[in-house]
């Protein structure tokens, strides 16, 4: 394997520079919003209470800098997924409510895309759609399972298709069928939020970054170098939230890592084709996503070693010698024709799980406390769907986003160690062992995959 850039919080960083560090707290101050987290989740919500009420003082705290966590480090799906499921909505508020959350997850593609137009923020934005697929037959079982129960639902405008009208959109080395729709985008992660950032700056938003708060309480969000009053906190911490005081078992983070080759020649592109901004997934148990990047690299994830002992992150990006290796030799798999070509770059970040895998936003006006996170993987699209439910919250509105059925789940905490790294590490074991069994010849769902899903609680 030849030497590549491991860490340095992600290649997309990388590529752009490290940004020039914003001032730090170095005193206590009042606000009228004090949004804890400089990712997608407050970058959006700073925007969107800006945009409605343009005389509130909003300040934003980052423990780095802006775009330091998964916002920086992801795939780069900007994708129309309701995370956990529509099914979970059907049991708590009924079939068409579970049918509003996922509309709002298809505008929210689109408001991300018009909000960056409108803004000039150039993110390589190309709306492609979605394309998952399966190589081997357990895994064709469950593309058709899925088109069936996708098709039941409108608006999910799902398309399944053969082995050649799936390799004529991506060539995948021995695909078998595809599962399309239209309502995803891909996207450079770090220029959609290094842009978004400016905006709200440009709007008056105050963002102080190398700035860490301790802990979250009614009124005040407090730090090493001061408090910051407001009527209203919100944490948008997401995969770092166990860092905070009283907050170590609310969002289990989960890791993910991602490796990126050199740009490809153009022999390569014309024989896997892949020119319409359509990123590209699996239907194997650990999955993986990738996107084609504007200057025609492979940028390409999976879990790797999906948890560390008492919930602990990382601090630059870091990931493993073997997931490096395991995650070429499926890119490899997938493209054969890419097993040439170096790698550049491998990186990880965390991602935000709550214990019933399902995303959540709320504020609690007796406190003034809110939140959004719990995104499993999806939150580059539904962060601006939180930042906008969060915004009418805020300002105490009743519209039709403050009444989806995501708003105010409340869901138990994750258990203690070591029963917390013990479950997890025999969920993604269990589904290691029914992808092996699947790839040895197995034609349907292994059973170790289902035993998996009744650990998690899925």
């Amino acid at each position: 394997m030849n030497a590549i850039v491991n860490g340095g919080v992600s290649w997309w960083w990388e590529r752009e520079g490290a940004p020039a560090p914003r001032p730090a707290l170095q005193q206590s101050l009042d606000a009228d919003v004090c949004i804890v987290g400089a990712g997608f989740t407050g970058l959006w919500t700073a925007y969107y209470v800006k945009k409605q009420q343009p005389d509130a003082r909003v300040v934003v705290l980052e423990q780095r800098f802006a775009g330091f966590g998964a916002s920086g480090r992801n795939g780069g799906w900007l994708t129309n997924s309701v995370t956990g499921g529509r099914g979970q909505y059907v049991k708590s508020h009924g079939r068409q409510a579970a049918i509003d959350q996922q509309r709002a997850m298809n505008a929210a593609v689109d408001e991300v895309i018009d909000v960056a137009a409108a803004e000039g923020i150039d993110a390589d934005i190309r709306k492609g759609g979605e394309l998952n697929v399966a190589l081997l037959p357990a895994q064709a079982a469950r593309l058709k399972a899925s088109h069936a129960a996708e098709s039941a639902w409108p608006c999910t405008d799902v398309q399944l298709w053969s082995a050649e009208e799936t390799a004529r959109s991506v060539n995948v080395d021995g695909v078998l069928a595809g599962l399309w729709h239209p309502h995803c985008a891909s996207v450079d992660p770090v220029k959609l939020v290094k842009g978004l950032a400016d905006a709200v700056q440009r709007l008056g938003v105050t963002i102080f970054e190398g700035t860490t708060v301790t802990e979250i309480v009614p009124g005040e969000a407090r730090t090493a170098g001061g408090v910051v009053r407001a009527p209203f906190v919100i944490r948008a911490t997401e995969g770092f939230t166990a860092d905070l005081k009283g907050q170590h078992r609310t969002l289990l983070p989960l890791n993910s890592s991602m490796i990126v080759t050199e740009p490809l020649p153009a022999a390569f592109w014309d024989a896997v084709g892949w020119a319409d901004g359509t990123t590209l997934g699996d239907f194997a148990h650990i999955y993986m996503y990738a996107q084609r990047t504007a200057d025609d690299r492979i940028a390409f994830g999976g879990r790797g070693v999906p948890y560390r002992y008492g919930s602990r992150v990382d601090d630059d990006g870091k990931t493993q010698e073997r997931t490096i290796g395991q995650l070429r030799a499926l890119l490899d798999r997938f493209f054969p024709g890419a097993a040439g070509v170096p790698l550049a770059h491998a990186w990880a970040g965390v991602l935000g799980v709550s214990r019933d895998w399902a995303a959540s936003v709320d504020v609690d006006r007796s406190t003034g406390l809110g939140w959004a996170g719990g995104y499993v993987g999806t939150g580059v699209t539904t962060t601006n769907l939180a930042g906008r439910t969060l915004a009418d919250l805020i300002a105490g509105r009743d519209t039709d986003l403050t009444r989806l059925p995501w708003v105010g789940r409340r869901t138990r905490k994750w258990e203690i160690e070591p029963l917390r790294w013990l479950g997890v590490s025999a969920v993604y074991g269990a589904y290691a062992v029914a992808d092996r069994r699947e790839a040895g010849g197995q034609p349907n769902t292994a059973a170790a995959a289902k035993l998996a899903g009744l650990i998690a609680g899925r």
